[in-house]
């Protein structure tokens, strides 16, 4: 049976929606990187996982609906990178009907969302995931042979990662690198507890919305800079975001804040055109997003690098003083 939420979290919603965001110089943990002034700024919106359950009041055929209505408004189409144990159900084929029909392209996520640096899931668990989850995606007209590691996680040596890269090649499939990596599932996190705690009407929504745009500029300015830095030129971007609440209630103010800070929108699938997509990272670099591989393996930021690129220890702190 669909949950109602009640109406006052509509209107909520509606506000939260529309209401402006006013500017503040950002602070610690999320200070704004200065921006490279360009038109030339590209980027693309890819998504990951595909939950089938109902959050914060909201039925899960509303909220993901709410999401796909972003991106329909924008005219911008996506690449959605699905896990396929949740997708054989009646649920699972429906979120999979829902974007093939909106016209998205949709990839291999892994079956169980492993991470491939563990020890324990070798090349063999690895095939058999990637297997398994086409096997459920390949049905569907919009569906493309890129696959994307869980956590971002190709293997923990050489060794693995250069075995688990021939079995991609032998099933002709290619790694969908992120070249924008981000924290938004944290803020999720956070967003569903407090909503948990108090009550979606009594959440500090409006909140929330300017602390996820914040960090998702920011982490977009940061890798742009490091990208320009490597290739002496602005790519097509490929941004880490997940099928989640916070993207079903901000992605539409999202997308107008790139538009806002000077960012060329284009479709995803066009955004693995560029020919950085081919570069593909020694195997001792590989893991974290594209553009972070690229700079381990330059040599040229061993004290600016962190590890892992990006994590929920980096955004609890200001989160915390915020009242997040």
């Amino acid at each position: 049976m669909t949950k109602i939420i009640p109406i006052t979290a509509l209107l909520l919603v509606s506000f939260f929606e529309c209401k402006e965001i006013p500017s503040e110089k950002s602070k610690g943990a999320i200070a704004e990187t200065k921006e490279i002034q360009s038109s030339n700024k590209t980027i693309s919106f890819t998504f990951d996982d595909g939950i089938t359950s109902d959050l914060a009041g909201f039925a899960f055929e509303d909220w993901n609906q709410m999401l796909l209505n972003h991106l329909e408004t924008n005219k911008i189409k996506a690449v959605f990178f699905v896990t396929g144990k949740n997708k054989l159900d009646k649920k699972g084929q429906y979120l999979l009907n829902s974007w093939n029909q909106e016209g998205h392209s949709i990839a291999n996520h892994s079956f169980t969302h492993p991470n491939f640096n563990s020890v324990k899931n070798d090349t063999e668990i690895f095939e058999n995931e990637l297997n398994k989850t086409d096997s459920i995606i390949s049905k569907f007209s919009n569906s493309v042979n890129y696959f994307r590691f869980p956590y971002l996680k190709e293997g923990a040596n050489k060794l693995k990662v250069d075995s688990i890269r021939n079995v991609l090649k032998a099933h002709e499939y290619k790694n969908g690198y992120v070249t924008i990596d981000a924290s938004d599932w944290y803020i999720n996190q956070r967003l569903l507890k407090q909503i948990k705690e108090v009550g979606f009407e009594n959440a500090e929504v409006a909140k929330f919305k300017k602390y996820y745009l914040q960090h998702l500029i920011d982490r977009a300015n940061y890798y742009e800079k490091l990208s320009y830095e490597l290739n002496d030129r602005h790519i097509n971007h490929t941004i880490l975001l997940h099928h989640n609440l916070t993207s079903a209630l901000f992605l539409g103010d999202l997308i107008q804040e790139f538009i806002n800070k000077g960012w060329t929108i284009i479709d995803a699938d066009k955004a693995y055109d560029d020919e950085v997509f081919e570069h593909q990272p020694n195997s001792e670099f590989a893991g974290e997003s594209l553009i972070w591989s690229l700079a381990k393996q330059s040599g040229k930021y061993e004290d600016s690098l962190r590890y892992p690129a990006e994590d929920s220890r980096y955004e609890k702190d200001e989160m915390d003083s915020r009242g997040l």
